[in-house]
């Protein structure tokens, strides 16, 4: 609750500069200064969240990118705040430098970091790592500013009537931590899904100058020489007019800054509520290419021998009852549909615009020979681990884990001995699950992480792996690797409850190359040449990704 005003005690010092002159009461103006803060913690902490969820998207590993960005912005805070001691004399003017700064740089933070990756994060050397020194940039001015901002609305706000310093802090720090609950709830549920990351901040940033500008020389006009008043006038217009002309250009920015990544072939780009999805190629000979959060989850040129070495060995023994979970895409239900004997096959998809993609894309519901008009196939949306909690045990005769690679943060609990004790119990006597462990020859740590980790919740393990994907696959913001470093391969785990796999062919079934008569082949079979031995299996608590 905040205060009424309480005289400042006997013997403390007096506020720089005088008693402010105000052209409203001091209450009046004591509650504008607070409604100042409170617009200004909002903006701040969009600023914070937008640059941890551009970061993570462009680079990856978001648990990482927020260390960096929530660390280095502070730090840089206590270092603003200190600065803006030698700023008290000129509170009212250093306050409305402060806010016009803190707009710009923030307002433009997203469409910086992100013209930086889209042209010059394919360059390789010291240019890929130019989107991590921009981040570390951005956090510390934007930090800087932020961390200034305090002292000086705690002078302005002592000149407008003086009280007792417990009372002033912590009047200020209520409205401070009051708005930026505000900005951070904003940000993921109005912001980001109606606007997208570059409009979000862009508006953003001009609801913080107008604020700034407003209390400034609306409120504190008279504490400033006229050229005073003249110059952060001029200022703030020039802000709002880049903000605005940013605004204006943001949408062929997007559409020139997806080119320089995807290439100039994209059909489909959307923000969905998870995630961002964008769809290439399709049509007139040219592959499709699914991206989900810019990391390439489809590759036309190779997605067929991917899904038949993910699905074909699981589906080997009995598989009436099939659940996958994710594949949204559709090409691993194309896969099961394929063998004879499936009565029924569940789909869970954490996006519903990648399964809307699947059904109706003229381009991906032709590569997946349209999946979802089989009646046999039900589908479902919501997350996995949540979904397997609620399968009634021996459910599923196959179990098919088509998720994202495990290195990333998002999908380390889809790779965890709870999910995959949840995933056993749901088999039936005989059943089996496979799992895609990422790439053996590039990280082979992270893929018998995965193996150790099925073992660990009571499956026995057949790994192996699939030579040959296309030159190039990482692709989009993945491509910082470099296509020389990306991964060769693709490496599998397939486990049973009950004990060893065994690989018996249906002679009606399709052979794809990863399978021979006598189950896989020896190449696939090399993936245990690359065993890390003594590595942990990861929990929820304890993720080892």
């Amino acid at each position: 609750m905040i205060e009424p005003h309480a005289p400042a005690p006997p013997g403390a010092p007096p506020s720089r500069g005088g008693p402010a002159r105000l052209s409203v009461r001091p209450a009046t103006g004591r509650l504008l200064v607070l409604a100042g803060v409170f617009v200004c913690a909002a903006c701040g902490l969009v600023y914070e969240l937008e640059l941890v969820a551009l970061a993570s998207y462009l680079i990856g590993d978001s648990v990482t990118q927020a260390s960096v960005v929530l660390s280095v912005m502070v730090f840089a805070m206590g270092i603003g705040s200190l600065a803006a001691k030698r700023l008290r004399r000129h509170a009212a003017a250093g306050f409305g430098a402060v806010e016009a700064a803190l707009a710009l740089i923030g307002g433009c933070s997203a469409m910086a970091l992100y013209a930086v990756f889209a042209w010059t994060g394919g360059w390789g050397g010291l240019w890929s790592d130019g989107p991590r020194c921009l981040l570390v940039a951005f956090s510390l001015a934007i930090g800087l500013l932020i961390g200034a901002e305090v002292p000086l609305l705690m002078e302005l706000i002592q000149r407008i009537r003086r009280q007792d310093a417990g009372g002033a802090v912590a009047d200020l720090f209520a409205a401070d931590y009051v708005g930026a609950l505000v900005g951070g709830l904003a940000f993921p549920f109005l912001l980001l899904p109606f606007l997208g990351q570059l409009t979000g901040t862009l508006l953003t940033g001009t609801v913080n100058v107008v604020a700034g500008a407003t209390l400034v020389l609306g409120l504190f006009r008279r504490d400033l020489t006229r050229r005073g008043r003249w110059l952060l006038l001029l200022a703030n217009v020039v802000v709002l007019g880049l903000l605005a002309s940013a605004a204006v250009l943001v949408d062929d920015f997007e559409r020139a800054a997806r080119r320089a990544v995807y290439g100039g072939d994209v059909r489909v780009a959307q923000q969905s509520d998870g995630e961002e999805v964008v769809l290439t190629g399709g049509t007139h000979g040219h592959p499709l290419d699914l991206f989900l959060d810019g990391r390439l989850r489809v590759g036309g040129r190779d997605e067929r021998r991917y899904h038949e070495a993910l699905v074909h060995p699981a589906m080997t023994g009995r598989h009436a009852r099939v659940l996958i979970l994710g594949g949204g895409d559709g090409l691993a239900a194309r896969e099961v549909l394929r063998h004879p004997g499936v009565h029924r096959l569940d789909i869970v998809e954490l996006d519903a615009s990648v399964v809307r993609l699947g059904r109706r894309d003229p381009g991906l519901s032709a590569l997946n020979t349209h999946a979802y008009d089989d009646p046999r196939v039900h589908v479902s949306t919501g997350d996995a681990f949540a979904a397997l909690r609620t399968v009634p045990p021996a459910t599923y005769d196959v179990v098919i884990a088509d998720l994202p690679d495990p290195g990333m943060t998002a999908s380390t609990k889809l790779y965890s001995e709870e999910f995959y004790g949840l995933a056993r119990r749901a088999l039936t006597h005989g059943g089996r699950l496979v799992v895609h462990g990422g790439p053996v020859s590039s990280r082979p740590h992270v893929f018998w992480t995965v193996e150790s980790t099925m073992n660990a919740a009571g499956l026995r393990t057949l790994p192996y792996r699939v030579r040959g994907r296309a030159t190039g696959f990482a692709a989009g913001p993945d491509r910082t690797t470099g296509a020389s470093r990306a991964p060769g391969d693709w490496g599998f785990i397939l486990a049973t409850r009950d004990g060893l796999p065994a690989l018996r062919l249906d002679p009606r079934a399709p052979r794809p190359r990863t399978l021979t008569p006598d189950g896989l082949t020896r190449d696939a079979w090399d993936a245990a040449r690359t065993r890390v031995d003594g590595v942990s299996p990861s929990t929820l608590v304890h993720p080892r990704y």
